[in-house]
């Protein structure tokens, strides 16, 4: 038995999608953040030492705790899709697109677009008000100067790839899609997608998939806002 200690709101989200879609049964822990801080609660360093969502036990597996959404993503797939329903196959061009998009994600994609939620709070409680105005001039220089900059080249190259082909590895969907879904998310719920045509209907496509809809009912709704 997969058991996956969810965090409310997070990454973890496409860990219950990639289930569902496998068709493999898991139990749900639900983790709620802290209403001030927005951080993980304490409780999650009892299941991996960084306290971080995602992460998943496997209980067949002697309760083996793996962390980072790509190596869940990975073992998940390795037991779990044995016909290969979510991966293209080795060797081929697809799968080399495949790893790419798996990894970007995490490693390129969602940095700077967290580094905008960081700096977007700069100017707001529990900064002390006296510097707020200091943090928001701060943020605004920021988000001229380097982030915008680099999230517009990245919706521009993603939006470029889904011209090439259907889903990001290929005509075929595949865990990169899942992978992926996460920052395009992420855009979309700050307000940049306006100019994206493709990438608002891979979502839209994404979301009419019956696997996502079940994971959202069993994990709730995201709010990337």
């Amino acid at each position: 038995m997969i058991r996956v200690h969810h965090l409310e709101n997070s990454r973890s989200q496409r860990v219950l999608w990639l289930l569902e879609e496998l068709g493999v049964e898991y139990e749900l822990v639900v983790y709620r953040r802290d209403p001030e801080t927005m951080l993980a609660p304490a409780s999650l360093k009892e299941v991996h030492p960084l306290g971080k969502s995602p992460v998943i036990t496997d209980e067949a597996r002697g309760g083996r705790a793996i962390a980072e959404s790509g190596a869940i993503i990975e073992y998940l797939l390795e037991h779990h899709d044995a016909d290969g329903q979510l991966a293209p196959p080795v060797g081929s061009d697809e799968r080399e697109r495949y790893r790419f998009w798996l990894h970007h994600a995490e490693g390129s994609a969602m940095p700077p677009l967290v580094m905008r939620l960081v700096f977007s709070r700069l100017g707001k409680p529990p900064v002390p008000a006296l510097v707020r105005p200091l943090g928001r001039q701060f943020a605004k220089g920021v988000e001229q100067n380097f982030l915008g900059p680099r999230i517009t080249e990245l919706r521009d190259f993603w939006e470029a790839e889904l011209d090439a082909s259907t889903w990001f590895a290929g005509e075929a969907f595949s865990a990169a899609d899942i992978q992926m879904s996460f920052p395009v998310l992420a855009l979309e719920g700050r307000g940049g997608l306006a100019s994206a045509p493709r990438l608002q209907d891979f979502l839209a496509r994404c979301r009419e998939r019956p696997g996502y809809r079940k994971a959202i009912e069993r994990g709730g709704e995201f709010s990337l806002g």
